[in-house]
């Protein structure tokens, strides 16, 4: 029997993490870790944003990604002071989920290489790039948006797009409410949803 101040963790087949018999969604920073060395070696859609940004003259290493336990209800966050991209293991369990949260954060990183003055706190800025890191990621596929119970609505990739852009730009410090975060994406809207670099149209 475990010592009583003894943590006991592991992770069940589905990836759920079982900690002192609470089942806790999530998993483990060692099978992210797995998952995430997964997506770099066999995902195509990361191995082609990974080329773009040596293209763009900012190379990213295996080092740039890694796993971290995150305070916020997140998949992930790109840390553009050099950190690199992390995923949030306390908040995904599958492999797809880990695919989705890179793409989505390496939409980021491209941008912050390609905008010499991108400014994350500027609301317009930031909503830009996370209406570009919505449509071309695979956040807002039919499958994962069935799985949310968003269904039945036309042009309803467009309609995640913007709603997901919207909640994003929302926790900018500098935005003021949630109105002022619809303000924000309705006014780049037509031109960064049309950008679909460095894909030449939504993969």
């Amino acid at each position: 029997m475990a010592d009583a101040s003894t943590t006991s963790t592991t992770t069940s087949t589905s990836g759920r993490r079982l900690e002192n018999g609470r089942v806790l969604y999530g998993t483990t920073k060692e099978h992210c870790e797995s998952m995430i060395e997964h997506s770099l070696k066999h995902n195509n859609v990361i191995k082609f944003l990974r080329e773009a940004m040596e293209k763009a003259g900012c190379p990213v290493g295996d080092r740039f990604f890694s796993a971290m336990n995150c305070m916020m209800n997140a998949g992930g966050g790109f840390m553009p002071e050099g950190e690199g991209i992390k995923i949030c293991y306390n908040n995904v369990v599958y492999q797809d989920e880990v695919d989705t949260g890179l793409a989505h954060e390496l939409i980021h990183a491209y941008d912050q290489c390609r905008v010499a003055k991108l400014d994350w706190e500027n609301v317009h800025h930031q909503a830009c790039s996370e209406i570009r890191a919505a449509n071309l990621s695979g956040d807002c596929h039919f499958k994962r948006e069935i799985a949310r119970g968003n269904f039945n609505i036309q042009k309803q990739h467009q309609v995640c797009v913007r709603r997901r852009a919207v909640l994003s730009v929302a926790t900018n410090p500098n935005c003021t409410s949630k109105q002022a975060a619809e303000d924000a994406v309705d006014a780049v809207w037509a031109k960064c949803y049309k950008d679909t670099a460095p894909f030449d149209r939504i993969p």
